[in-house]
């Protein structure tokens, strides 16, 4: 009898205490299907990082634009691109972490979004935020996989023309400018920068447009000003409240990237650059103690560009970029401004004389970073500030003046800085090249993606730092 119950109770077991370990295969922290708002919400997160971040292993403009200068290990500033593979880190971030990601959620939001209108306004919002992307890739590289590029099915993707792809991107900007709706919803929260407002969106496009009809004034003037001033009829930028701004938290891990390079791995790698900080004093620019800390003198100083500058006497960046919520800026008004004062000296019909817009993007840059009121008073009163008496051409007064404005967004500035020849940089003594227009293809690229990459570096010139991209010919 007790043999005949072990039994029963053995076969209960079986029947009744059987699991299911085909699950056991399934990591809950790696999903195998993402929503598309989380596809965006991260893509974006990852754009904003890389625009912003300071890393050497990954944007070293603000050392390449002399805003910054490095304390001890000087090869960014000396030009040294690839003892650090900073090419093939920004190639990854952008093409894997960004562009495949926005690229997976456009996909998606057909099958999960039910509402038609509402999935155009999210699929034009992502699609704004790729040609924004591809913006910085074909302004860094030139000739660059797109056609062929995010599909697994072409390993090895072909490179396409610089220009034919920027001419593409602004088909595209229309086409999603077109499509936005404000009168329905689109992302919600899941969209860190306009928490899904349709209309900031629309005047985001418009705005981004305008910036990219301007990098085409020196090779296709006629062009650029129709872009420009479609841009301008459709709405722009009109105060700093428009501004695309990426909030970041006070608690990892979604805290400013540069709060992250320096304070909480607790280095000091940076200090002023000489060459702003000089420029600065010399106009007595109200920016200053918004920039920068004072040293210990009491005064703002700066290291020399391409030099060590560890020592104390030297200013560091302002404790407020240094904060872990401080938000990252993506476009912004007062480069709008600066952009519609040079359209006016090329002719464009924007609208205003160049002073007036030229003045409020100076104003505008003034109140961003917590200037008052009287301080940009003051500044634009100096002889050597004032548009109709500074010396200089309109592309040197606006140029010098916009490369203040744009500090702590150096990529930015590095475009402008190619784009009008202004301000006019010196290279380091020590550099390892002249002054980079571009940077040179990944490693990566050159190992697995052979014979398109030997293609592309042919067809623009040389993969060199000094090869001028086709926007970029004076």
């Amino acid at each position: 009898m007790k043999k005949i119950f072990i039994s029963i109770m053995i076969l209960f077991c079986l029947g009744a205490c059987r699991k299911d370990f085909t699950n056991l295969n399934i990591d809950p922290k790696r999903p195998r299907d993402v929503p598309p708002s989380g596809l965006f919400t991260y893509a974006q997160r990852r754009l904003s990082n890389t625009i912003t971040s300071s890393s050497v292993n990954l944007n070293i403009f603000r050392l390449i634009e002399q805003y910054w200068q490095e304390t001890e290990y000087t090869d960014e500033s000396n030009y040294d691109i690839t003892t650090r593979p900073i090419p093939d880190n920004i190639w990854n971030a952008l093409y894997t972490d960004v562009l495949k990601n926005f690229e997976e959620a456009k996909k998606k939001i057909p099958t999960q979004v039910a509402n038609v209108t509402v999935q155009k306004n999210q699929i034009a919002i992502t699609d704004i935020m790729q040609v924004y992307t591809w913006y910085y890739l074909l302004t860094t590289y030139g000739n660059i996989p797109y056609s062929e590029a995010l599909n697994i099915d072409k390993p090895f993707p072909k490179y396409d023309d610089a220009k034919t792809v920027y001419n593409d991107l602004l088909t595209r900007l229309d086409a999603d400018i077109a499509a936005l709706d404000p009168a329905a919803g689109s992302l919600g929260n899941a969209d860190i920068i306009y928490n899904g407002n349709v209309n900031s969106w629309k005047k985001f496009a418009n705005t981004f447009k305008l910036k990219m009809g301007m990098l085409l004034a020196d090779i296709d003037n006629t062009k650029a000003q129709s872009i420009v001033e479609s841009a301008m009829s459709a709405g722009v930028f009109t105060s700093n409240a428009d501004n695309a701004t990426f909030k970041y938290q006070v608690s990892p891990p979604n805290t400013n990237p540069v709060w992250v390079d320096l304070v909480q791995v607790g280095r000091d790698d940076f200090v002023a650059a000489s060459t702003l900080v000089d420029n600065m004093n010399t106009l007595n620019d109200p920016r200053r103690p918004l920039y920068f800390r004072i040293n210990k003198a009491g005064t703002f100083t700066g290291g020399k560009p391409g030099e060590k500058s560890n020592n104390g006497s030297f200013s560091y960046p302002a404790v407020k970029l240094t904060q872990p919520e401080y938000p990252a800026l993506l476009l912004s008004y007062d480069e709008t401004e600066f952009f519609l004062a040079e359209a006016v000296e090329r002719g464009y019909n924007v609208g205003g004389p160049a002073e007036i817009h030229y003045d409020n993007a100076i104003i505008a840059s003034i109140n961003y970073w917590g200037g008052s009121a009287a301080d940009a008073t003051a500044y634009l009163a100096n002889q050597a500030v004032a548009y109709s008496k500074a010396s200089g051409t309109y592309k040197g007064k606006i140029g010098n003046q916009k490369w203040i404005a744009l500090y702590n967004r150096g990529w930015d500035a590095w475009i402008d800085t190619r784009r009008l020849d202004f301000p006019k940089l010196t290279a380091p003594s020590t550099a390892v090249s002249a002054f980079p227009v571009r940077l040179k293809y990944p490693i990566k690229e050159q190992n697995v993606n052979g014979v398109n990459y030997s293609q592309a570096a042919a067809a623009i010139g040389g993969d060199l730092v000094i090869t001028k991209l086709f926007w970029d010919k004076f």
